[in-house]
């Protein structure tokens, strides 16, 4: 515990008036990080990033048919290091900062406990934000059990439709920090921390400052030379925390209109660049479906000069990933890390710079098709 106590001084974590109003995407404060995504679009040559979804992939609920979703516990040190065994250039995975101000990592805005009575649950439901970083570490195996048979909170899951069930994983582990992961995980990953914030919640800027400030100390005091991205949905945390640092870029994610909010800028992909110019962001992480929906906006984000990661389910797919590639995507977030890498390693081959495609080849136009498959089966 005293080594999570060893943050920077708050006096090391920049001021908002600090900070210059904008910077280039060729500007070498860039150069450590996510270098590889300041690319022009239409080159066939650039390599496609892969990013894995909170490690290896995340968890779904125990209906879930496939065993790939409950292979190893989604954001954590294991999960990560797992995906350092593929073609995996970042980890994405969510940051949340516990009410004694430390930050942790965990997806969900409530963590859930209880036991089972009668076939139902009596659970407990507590937000991250609103708990110590002991309560926090108390859900889920514990670091000192050798066989984890010793006492601890079981975690438990909600599902879409409200269900409360077990989250039960082939190869569990205990839940962790964003300190701890920077010390542990393989430094040849890349991370894509993404700002947790309450959808449902109206924030002001000197809530949103102090949680990124708390971040910051822990990122700039043991990030060293591994390459970081933020990313988040909260309009006005990308704002703010592009304005306290200049070393890392900052991306916003968007459902690019898949899903309506009261805050517009968070409702359609032209809104998402709008943000992103007017605040000196670097890039936007899209929905899948709202970018196939919109693909027209690829060449809008482009001359924006802006960068283009997306996430979704449909990044599980191959020629999903394929198509993207050929649309100009710069980067997927997938749960099949394996598969994934596997197939940008065999399908996207480099090609000189002066070549340019001018038609699709057979296969190219196989997977359109197979595309085109799986999307009208969703």
């Amino acid at each position: 515990m005293a080594a999570l106590k060893s943050l920077l001084h708050v006096s090391n974590v920049p001021n908002l008036d600090q900070v210059p109003k904008t910077t280039t995407l060729s500007s070498s404060i860039y150069s450590k990080g996510i270098h590889s995504c300041c690319i022009k679009a239409s080159s066939s040559s650039s390599k496609l990033l892969v990013l894995g979804h909170r490690g290896s992939g995340m968890n779904m609920n125990s209906s879930s048919s496939d065993e790939r979703m409950k292979s190893i516990k989604e954001n954590s040190i294991l999960s990560f290091n797992k995906a350092a065994d593929y073609a995996v250039d970042y980890v994405e995975f969510d940051v949340q900062v516990t009410k004694d101000n430390v930050p942790v990592i965990f997806h969900d805005d409530e963590i859930i406990t209880g036991e089972e009575n009668d076939g139902a649950y009596v659970v407990s439901e507590r937000k991250v934000t609103e708990i110590t970083l002991a309560e926090f570490l108390s859900y889920g195996p514990q670091r000192e059990s050798v066989n984890m048979s010793k006492c601890y909170k079981p975690l438990l899951r909600k599902s879409k439709d409200g269900r409360i069930c077990k989250w039960n994983v082939e190869n569990d582990d205990s839940l962790c920090t964003l300190q701890e992961a920077f010390q542990n995980v393989n430094s040849s990953l890349g991370f894509n921390i993404e700002l947790k914030f309450d959808d449902y919640f109206v924030y002001r800027d000197d809530e949103i400052v102090d949680r990124l400030r708390d971040i910051l100390r822990v990122v700039l005091g043991y990030a060293k030379e591994r390459p970081v991205i933020f990313s988040t949905f909260q309009p006005d945390a990308a704002r703010l925390v592009r304005k306290l640092q200049n070393r890392y870029p900052v991306y916003f994610l968007t459902e690019g209109g898949t899903e309506i909010y009261t805050d517009v800028r968070r409702n359609s992909l032209d809104e998402a660049i709008k943000l992103c110019l007017e605040n000196g962001l670097q890039g936007i992480v899209s929905d899948v479906r709202g970018l196939l929906r919109n693909q027209e906006a690829v060449s809008r984000i482009k001359e924006a000069r802006l960068s283009l990661l997306t996430y979704g389910e449909l990044n599980n797919v191959r020629e999903a990933v394929y198509v993207q590639y050929l649309m100009g995507v710069e980067g997927v977030i997938v749960d099949f890390v394996g598969e994934i890498s596997e197939t940008v390693s065999d399908l996207i081959k480099p090609v000189k710079e002066e070549e340019e495609r001018i038609s699709f080849t057979q296969c190219e136009f196989s997977f359109l098709q197979n595309l085109v498959s799986e999307l009208t089966q969703l």
